[in-house]
């Protein structure tokens, strides 16, 4: 696995901010987890204090998750510390569960991880806890390099069971943000985060762990454009539908129709000062606007209401 933002894209981290994890008030169990030791010797010291503190599994579920984000960084350099390249993770065989109990024991007790740290307590905790969860292993889509390469395996996060229903987490995504050094940015947008978003930077390798009724097939996610407006989908970028924008236009600039939002400005940057959209178009909660071709221009992200929506790359 490589490090899941050893090319970060810094615009994505607005969305851990963006939309509440849930309606119900979690703010007793986060203030409680608070109060809990920053390190632990084994996963079952851990879980003795949920256990304690906690009794339905949604309470322990976000106690895990909480405690995880909070005393968690993430370190690149840990991947020298193991062989990441596990080969099954739903029936592991002896070694590859001997190597997962060595990296849980390590993100315990030093309190650094890579993905697979953060997902494999997730996981373990929950199973302590008697909650059903798995692993989940995918590509992930942060940086404008992303856009159009071909799919890779590069991150971990987790499936768990609430009422009878999955729901999925990245503990890693919500502890904060790496770019050459790890950053404290605790979010739960990436608890129980909603799958129709989720797919929007996380592809998993097995489409049923996507949580979707119907999943894009893998060149479609590598085609698409970065999504960092929380509340759009892929469905809601009609116009251009993929992700690389060709500087030959004949028009000379580029065509936007996004449904779902009803921006009262809409701004854009070629990696420079922003530009500002001067004519729009909204009807039915669908812009209609366009954006002038910059020569030389790599990348272009643009603007709904001064936050960062989408992103691309250029030709």
């Amino acid at each position: 696995m490589i490090n899941f933002r050893s090319q970060v894209f810094s615009l994505l981290v607005i969305i851990g901010t963006a939309i509440p994890a849930a309606a119900q008030d979690y703010g007793r169990i986060d203030a409680a987890i608070q109060l809990y030791p920053s390190t632990f010797n084994t996963p079952a010291e851990l879980s003795r204090f949920i256990s304690r503190d906690f009794t339905t599994n949604e309470e322990k579920v976000r106690a895990i998750y909480s405690w995880i984000i909070a005393n968690i960084a993430y370190d690149p350099a840990e991947y020298k510390k193991f062989n990441y390249n596990f080969k099954n993770y739903r029936e592991r065989n002896a070694k590859e569960e001997n190597t997962r109990r060595q990296i849980i024991a390590r993100t315990l007790q030093e309190g650094v991880a890579v993905c697979e740290g953060y997902a494999m307590l997730f996981e373990r905790l929950c199973e302590l806890q008697g909650i059903s969860s798995y692993l989940v292993s995918g590509d992930t889509k942060a940086t404008f390099s992303d856009i159009g390469r071909p799919f890779k395996k590069n991150h971990m996060w987790n499936a768990v069971q609430l009422n009878g229903t999955y729901y999925l987490f990245d503990p890693t995504w919500g502890a904060g943000k790496y770019n050459g050094k790890f950053i404290k940015d605790p979010s739960y947008f990436w608890y129980k985060t909603p799958p129709e978003l989720f797919i929007n930077t996380h592809y998993p390798e097995f489409s049923e762990d996507a949580q979707v009724d119907t999943i894009m097939d893998k060149q479609a996610f590598s085609n698409m454009p970065i999504i960092i407006a929380p509340q759009l989908t892929m469905a809601d970028v009609q116009q251009p539908s993929g992700g690389t924008l060709s500087s030959e236009v004949a028009s000379g600039e580029f065509t936007f129709v996004i449904h779902g939002i009803q921006p009262n400005s809409i701004t854009f940057s070629f990696g420079n000062k922003k530009q500002v959209v001067e004519d729009f178009e909204i009807s039915e909660a669908t812009a209609r606007f366009t954006v002038p071709i910059q020569l030389g221009a790599e990348h272009l992200v643009l603007y709904f209401d001064g936050e960062p929506a989408l992103a691309y790359k250029i030709d």
